[in-house]
């Protein structure tokens, strides 16, 4: 079981990224509004959209981007058994690497959880 600490990696992200917001607010603030408008429910649910999002950030080997979208696919109700048929699919897609990241995801997911969630 993997040790790594998505929670804590959001919250540092968060942190560094302060200043950064400061710095360049127009720019953040457009990339608030892209993310918000990307993920917005339209053809695709807002949940389906995140587990994109999130198969993007496996097969891209980014942990923020996991913790990022497993704690969004948590708000949206997502289930375990959505995000293990998307697993397998960044699986298959991209291969013994994917799998590494899956099994953080996984991770990132059971700790993330709410205790009555599965």
């Amino acid at each position: 079981m993997s040790t790594f600490d998505h929670a804590g990696l959001i919250q540092d992200i968060n942190t560094s990224l302060a200043p950064f917001r400061k710095a360049q607010p127009e720019a953040m603030a457009g990339f608030g509004a892209l993310a918000k408008a990307a993920i917005a429910d339209g053809a695709l649910s807002a949940k389906q959209k995140e587990l994109i999002a999130l198969a993007i950030g496996i097969t891209q080997r980014c942990s923020g981007c996991i913790g990022f979208h497993v704690k969004a696919l948590h708000r949206l109700q997502c289930t375990r058994a959505e995000l293990e048929e998307m697993l397998a699919v960044c699986v298959y897609m991209g291969g013994g690497p994917a799998l590494m990241y899956a099994a953080e995801a996984i991770a990132a997911w059971e700790k993330m959880a709410a205790p009555d969630q599965g």
